[in-house]
Order: C-alpha cells, then structure tokens, then sequence
C-alpha cells in the first residue's frame, strides 16, 4: 500500500477504526479479501481480523493498540488494489492503480457514529437449544441433566444440529397432510436419527415413521430400547443389508450417512428404484474409484497415491450428483461440518423434480455421465446398477 493508504489506515485507527476492508487484489493470490472490524471480548474491545482465502475465512485478533503494527505485519503493502477505511467520523477510500498511483475519495459521515463493536461470540439459535434436556442427548453424554452441552461433545452437539438445519430445508419438499416415512440406511448408533424423530414429533409435532437400518444387532438392539423407553413408537430399528432391504413401502426422505464405499451406492439405488422423493447422503471411503481409475492424461498425478485417493473420492461424489441429476434431482453438494472434525464432509443433498424411469433414464445416464466414466477408466456401482436394471 502506498502513502494514501497508509495514511487512510492510520487516521481511520485513530478516530476509532469501525470497518477496515481490503480488497480486489493487484495478482492471482489466494489472500483474496481482509476485513477488519470491532468486537466485545470478555467486556474489553479488541479488533477481529478475518482473511478470506479461497473458500476458507482465517480468523485473529488482536488489542487496540496493537492494531496498526499488526496491520503493518501482516505485509498487506502492494497486494489490493482497493482499501476501504470507515471510521466514527469518516469513511474513506483508497483506489491503486496499476501504475502505483493514487486516489482518496474522503466523506465525512452526517453524524459522527458511535464505536459499537460487535459482541464476540454470540451464542448461536440452535434447532436443539442448549439449556433444553433433550433425552437422547442426555443417554449419549452430550447433555448434562440441566440441559447444558458437555464441553467435550460440543462438536457433535453442533454436528446433530448442523444436520437438523439440512432437514428443516428440506422439509417444504416433502408430502404433506399424510404421515412421513423415512429410511435411514446404515444408521449407526443413531444419534442423528433419534435427532430426525425429535425434531419431526416433537419440534414440529408432524406424523412420522421412521426405519433405521443396519449391520450390528447389538446397535439395533441398543437402539430399539432407547426408542421404547423414550415412547418413540413411530421409530423402529432393524438389523439388515442396505442391498437387501425389500420392504414394499413408500419411503419419503432417505437418508445415509457415512455408509462406506459402494454401501453408499446401494442405498442411493434404494431410493431411486423406490422414487423416494428426497435424499440426504454423506458418503464415506471411496475405495472402488480409487481400484479402478485408469486415465493416460491424467496419469502424471496419478502417481501419488494421496493425490489418486482423494481425488477419487471427489471424483466420486460428484459422479452420484450426475447420476441423480441424470436421474431427475435438482442436486447440491454441501459441506456438512467443519474440516477439522472429518475429511469426509460432503452432504449430497437431492430433492426430486422429474419422473425419469426406463430407456429415457439409461439414456440421460449415458449421456451426461458415461463420457466422463469413459475418460477415467471407471464403472462405479450405482452406475451398472442403474444400466443393468
């Protein structure tokens, strides 16, 4: 940043910095934007610093009056081209051009504005609040008896909510005036089914009945007494394979959940076969991509087995969001969680909006996905399921 800019950012700190942004950047970088901006720590005003980067944002703070040398630390000079400083009694902005040069647009605000930073940390509106006993949060260990989150379990305290927030989307795309049928496939220790059952029965107060279905009787088991003891009649759990499973019923929502490799395939077929008309999938260990994918132009990054796995894994996913779109789903890929707490975070989420059956499903299949199969040397599961049928 050059004299201007300096200046802007030293005057706009002195009378009381409320926004700092620094944007449009003079190179390809990945720092892509930095704001700066007040907040309430503890009572005692601090500065928060966020750094957008790529699709992450990195946050810091730091004291009032270290502000400008961490600024200045942080080496910012000569990377944006636009600097926006707004101060209790000014907003003023700094333009760079290619050349180096120059330009201060200065405004002084109708009224001088109080410094009200924002209050750090607010406590995020929870689908499932905390302070409120839910029981099953309560039996995992994630609630103490006064409804308060163990701090230890906060992360999954957040991850039930987390997924409470893509059902509570979805919920407009499900039938109404009849009650709801859900198939959880792979459902675990089914904490994030016992989540989905609260959240329709008690939250709000909607018939439904939903199935939880997997390998481990002794889960099963587990989880059918937990049900009974909290009066959940409408939940049941049932001990079966995904690509048996062969109950002639309506399924409205299908959901699974970290069912590994081509389980996640065989569930997703499940629903297609049964025109389920939503569907929430986080899949998990994408092996058969990774055993399979053979491509001469892509063979310089192949080589290293990190780079083949996960790109498999992505590779794989978005094939499942083109076969269901191939398929008649309007389909999103979102992230479900933060990264820290696993690598396998895509939620594909599909609600259905076509009819797409027979020879014209095969050929939208062939069409929009093979290509692509093709290119990679690869024949996923839910692909030649889907042909074979």
């Amino acid at each position: 940043m050059g004299q201007k800019a300096d200046e802007a950012i030293k005057d706009g700190i002195s009378e009381g910095l409320k926004l700092l942004v620094l944007s449009n950047p003079r190179t390809r970088t990945s720092l892509l934007k930095v704001k700066v901006y007040p907040i309430l720590q503890k009572g005692k005003l601090r500065y928060q610093i966020e750094e957008y980067r790529g699709n992450q944002v990195f946050h810091s703070s730091c004291e009032e009056e270290a502000l400008q040398s961490e600024v200045e630390e942080r080496q910012y000079e000569g990377v944006f081209r636009q600097i926006e400083v707004t101060s209790v009694f000014y907003q003023r902005i700094v333009l760079c051009g290619k050349t180096g040069n120059e330009t201060l647009k200065k405004k002084k605000l109708s009224e001088a504005a109080p410094l009200v930073p924002k209050e750090h940390n607010r406590r995020k509106k929870y689908i499932l609040p905390e302070g409120q006993v839910v029981p099953f949060l309560l039996d995992l260990g994630v609630m103490t008896k006064d409804g308060k989150v163990v701090r230890a379990q906060y992360d999954k305290f957040r991850q039930i909510n987390r997924f409470l927030e893509f059902i509570e989307d979805i919920v407009p795309h499900l039938p109404g005036g009849r009650e709801l049928r859900i198939l959880d496939f792979g459902c675990g220790k089914s904490y994030l089914t016992f989540a989905m059952y609260y959240y329709f029965h008690e939250i709000k107060k909607m018939p439904v009945r939903i199935t939880g279905l997997d390998l481990k009787e002794s889960v099963i088991a587990s989880c059918n007494a937990l049900a009974k003891r909290y009066g959940y009649d409408g939940l049941e759990f049932l001990c079966g394979d995904i690509a048996g499973y062969e109950r002639a019923e309506t399924i409205d929502l299908m959901v699974t959940l970290h069912a590994c490799d081509t389980a996640t395939d065989y569930a997703l077929y499940q629903a297609l076969m049964r025109n389920v008309s939503v569907i929430l999938s986080v899949p998990c260990c994408q092996h058969e991509w990774n055993q399979q994918m053979e491509c001469e132009a892509l063979s310089s990054v192949l080589k290293y087995g990190i780079i083949k796995e996960r790109l498999s894994a992505l590779f794989t996913d978005a094939t499942r969001a083109n076969i269901l779109e191939a398929c008649g789903y309007k389909v999103q890929l979102l992230e479900f969680i933060d990264m820290e707490h696993t690598p396998k975070n895509i939620l594909i989420r599909a609600v259905k909006k076509e009819d797409l059956r027979g020879e014209k499903r095969k050929e939208r299949l062939q069409s929009e996905v093979g290509p692509f199969l093709s290119y990679t040397g690869t024949s996923p599961t839910l692909y030649r399921l889907l042909l074979e049928e």
